[in-house]
């Protein structure tokens, strides 16, 4: 995976212009709070999506699992299979007070690369493909919008493949998928392709940092 270049980052910052399936947590979080709203987003590895997010003000929970397949109730074995028609993805808990979901989409399409087909790095399968699950039509909107402006930007050389479309289910991954960046910091993967990408995320949007 890579991030966008610094140098890229003014060409369209001006343009900040999911959800069955909740657990109970999450569904009384939102009873209490009215201001929370949720995105569900899927850009490689789930573990890389919810080390950048749980690092950003505002979120106050990511959830990894999975969404987009015909599978039900599906595991990770099933996943790797890339025959479930699942993509990775997290569940992103957001106070609208704080962060908007415009400004969601600022740093998901800024910490993946949006126009490489079912892959980011190393991670090859549909699995890995960059989607937005939109869970309204007031996301729907403001996600193609994004997409177009992003396209005619010419931000990136290449057409923009990232899905956009309803979500149907979200299916929450095993235990051991939750907060594995946190608690896996010396295992390879999270050395090598996570925390760089995580140092890089920092220093771009390092205001909005918790």
């Amino acid at each position: 995976m890579r991030l966008i270049s610094i140098s890229n980052l003014f060409i369209y910052s001006f343009l900040f212009v999911t959800l069955s399936c909740y657990s109970s947590t999450e569904k009384n979080m939102h009873e209490s709070n009215p201001n929370l709203d949720t995105a569900v987003l899927g850009a490689g590895c789930f573990w890389c999506i919810e080390a950048v997010f749980l690092s950003l003000k505002g979120v106050k929970s990511v959830e990894s699992g999975y969404s987009g397949g015909h599978l039900e109730n599906p595991t990770y074995k099933d996943i790797c299979t890339g025959t479930s028609g699942h993509a990775e993805v997290a569940r992103i808990t957001f106070d609208t007070n704080i962060l908007t979901f415009k400004e969601i989409l600022e740093v998901f399409w800024k910490t993946h690369d949006p126009t490489t087909l079912n892959r980011q790095g190393n991670d090859v399968g549909t699995q890995y493909r960059s989607v937005i699950f939109y869970i309204n039509d007031e996301q729907k909107k403001i996600a193609t919008f994004y997409k177009q402006q992003l396209q005619e930007s010419g931000a990136w050389n290449d057409p923009i493949v990232t899905e956009i479309t309803a979500l149907e289910k979200f299916y929450i991954a095993e235990n051991y998928h939750q907060n594995y960046y946190e608690l896996n910091k010396n295992q390879g993967y999270c050395r090598y392709v996570i925390q760089p990408k995580l140092e890089k995320f920092k220093k771009a949007f390092k205001e909005k940092i918790k």
